[in-house]
């Protein structure tokens, strides 16, 4: 067995693992919610974990990096991503974690790469042509990405609506609380998106995407905790269903382990190409859904797997256009035959 086959194999296995990993902390975050524990918690743990897990790496592969001065303007797009992407992303994703099910928080941010070309579009840093067929297909993509979470939310609240009420109103029912939830998820996502623009941006002032991810780490665990305090006026750290420790080890071990597969989710990106990693991003999905269905009960109508079905189709047309155009452009002829220039995520 050569030493490709099986980097290979690695880099395969471990993008499914990942999926995993994060689908059964999706499921296990759901439950502790579920029993009371706060987004505000989650948040300002798992953040500080992932800077102590990011800290030490950052010192050790990029210090030469760092600038010898910190300026004003990176100073406040560090803020701006950490309070959009670390402190308000993520209490939304939790309170639409909340108040749907693993599978629908897990499906959801699979719009995201329709998302981020769309607003790299509006802000110039995509080159897209109409006449262009991969930016037809690209376009084409978006659009079912969003209709298909469109339906997919739509179709779920209405059949979770239609378990929990009488024969007679089931028909016309939608449960609210589902409709707001995926409405948060939705929200985070395209904060999500838009702040992926801002930090590719950065990095291309300052190539150190693992000290971005520890300082902006930081920044919002500390932010987080004053907005807890302002909302709440103290910091909850208890549960009476989990002893303090507990509740701290869940936080940190989440946020150490989702340091861990981000940075293998960035090495596999750096073999292979972010288009591939992207790819298996609904295998989560389905990881989600299997496991919400074995442990919580949890049951995905059939409109709402043909809404997912709809949005990965999306997804996969996005990925499938901006890679012929990486190939495109690598070729000598490319813009006699397609006038476009090097995707932003590329």
């Amino acid at each position: 067995m050569n030493s490709e086959y099986l980097k290979e194999f690695a880099v395969l296995g471990g993008l499914v693992t990942i999926q995993l990993v994060f689908a059964v902390y999706g499921v296990l975050t759901s439950r502790v919610m579920a029993l009371g524990l706060s987004p505000y918690f989650l948040i300002i743990y798992g953040s500080f974990a992932t800077f102590l897990f990011y800290s030490p790496l950052s010192f050790i592969f990029e210090r030469k990096k760092w600038p010898s001065k910190l300026g004003m303007k990176l100073l406040g797009q560090f803020v701006l991503i950490s309070f959009g992407g670390v402190t308000v992303s993520q209490w939304l994703l939790l309170i639409g974690l909340k108040r749907t099910t693993p599978a629908v928080a897990a499906a959801m941010p699979n719009i995201s790469p329709g998302l981020i070309f769309i607003i790299s579009w509006i802000f110039r840093f995509e080159k897209v042509n109409l006449k262009c067929l991969y930016s037809k297909i690209k376009i084409l993509g978006t659009l079912l990405c969003i209709i298909g979470a469109i339906l997919m939310s739509l179709l779920y609240a209405s059949a979770s609506k239609s378990i929990s009420t009488s024969p007679k109103d089931a028909g016309s029912a939608i449960d609210n609380d589902k409709i707001i939830g995926t409405l948060c998820l939705m929200s985070a996502v395209i904060i999500f998106s838009s702040l992926v623009v801002l930090q590719a941006t950065i990095l291309a002032e300052l190539p150190a995407p693992i000290s971005i991810c520890a300082v902006t780490a930081f920044i919002g665990s500390v932010l987080t905790a004053i907005l807890q305090l302002i909302q709440e006026h103290n910091l909850v750290i208890t549960s009476p269903f989990m002893s303090k420790g507990k509740l701290i080890v869940f936080a940190l071990s989440g946020g150490i382990v989702g340091g861990g597969c981000n940075s293998f989710g960035s090495w596999a990106m750096k073999e292979k190409g972010p288009v591939f990693v992207s790819t298996f991003g609904p295998i989560g999905t389905v990881f989600s859904v299997t496991i919400s269905a074995v442990t919580l009960g949890d049951i995905i109508s059939l409109g709402s797997l043909i809404g997912m079905f709809v949005m990965f189709t999306g997804l996969y047309l996005v990925l499938f256009a901006k890679k012929k155009e990486g190939e495109v452009i690598d070729e000598p002829d490319a813009f006699s035959r397609c006038d476009v220039e090097k995707p932003l995520l590329n």
